[in-house]
């Protein structure tokens, strides 16, 4: 009996190639997007649209009887909380309902498995492929908004790593949903308790420090109120030492949410 046969482990991991986990992952990654590259025009208008939508209906129409705030107009101050609003839901839609499928519907995981790729290099595979798919989002956003002239700094740039980061915290937050569903039912919940109340309350459409303190408090545990956070400040291009704390606060939920999301695959894909 051979070795990986005692261990458990599939056949082909006894095989291990040159490269090892960060390999692995990089393979996880270009399949996913080399499926997705052929829907990716679908995708882009999915990605236009919703946010042009919110940018009109908001911030050109509610804008026009709401008065500026810190000195710019509504719709420069909701533009760049839209742009991070994108990366959170194109991560968690990859997240939970496309994890899920490759893990229960397709068994697209199970594939994987067999060959000498580990479930480390496949969850971080599947992650930074959330992060990717994300930071598309977050150009396309960012176009819209500069087409409309929302775009004060170059600074604002830099939304697009921000994306990438922020989109593989969310995708990691999701997938550890998906490691506890057992239908694409169960998503609803999360929709519903989690990614709606960091929509609307993470400061996207209203100013955080204007409100009462248990609404701030509050918001503070939402993931999302740190990313609007920087993106705000890069796109109108003000930085400062809040800035850096809502960074170290994301990098935090980021390595937590993987964490947690690694644990609870491996557990359900019984590795």
């Amino acid at each position: 009996m051979s070795e990986s046969a005692v261990s458990g482990a599939p056949s082909g991991h006894a095989n291990r190639e040159p490269g090892g986990f960060f390999v692995g992952a990089y393979r996880v990654t270009s399949r996913n997007m080399y499926v997705w590259w052929r829907y990716a025009a679908t995708s882009a208008v999915g990605n236009f649209g919703e946010p042009l939508l919110y940018l009109l209906a908001l911030g050109f129409g509610l804008g026009r009887v709401v008065p500026k705030l810190g000195g710019m107009s509504y719709a420069a101050f909701i533009a760049p909380g839209l742009v991070v609003s994108t990366v959170m839901y194109t991560a968690t839609f990859e997240g939970t309902f496309g994890s899920y499928t490759r893990l229960a519907t397709q068994k697209t995981y199970d594939a994987i498995l067999a060959t000498p790729i580990t479930v480390r290099e496949l969850i971080a595979g599947e992650v930074i492929w959330g992060g990717i798919k994300s930071s598309f989002g977050a150009a396309s956003v960012l176009v819209v908004i500069r087409l409309f002239g929302l775009v004060p700094s170059w600074l604002s740039l830099f939304t697009l790593p921000l994306g990438f980061v922020s989109g593989m915290m969310f995708t990691a937050m999701a997938m550890g949903i998906t490691a506890i569903s057992k239908s694409y039912e169960f998503f609803n919940y999360y929709f519903t308790l989690v990614v709606a109340p960091m929509f609307l309350f993470s400061g996207i459409f209203f100013p955080l420090d204007k409100m009462p303190h248990w609404v701030l408090v509050f918001a503070q545990f939402l993931p999302l109120t740190h990313v609007v956070e920087i993106s705000r400040a890069l796109v109108r291009g003000t930085p400062s030492a809040a800035t850096a704390w809502h960074t170290v606060a994301m990098l935090l939920i980021l390595v937590a949410s993987y964490a947690i999301c690694s644990t609870l695959l491996k557990r359900r894909l019984r590795i």
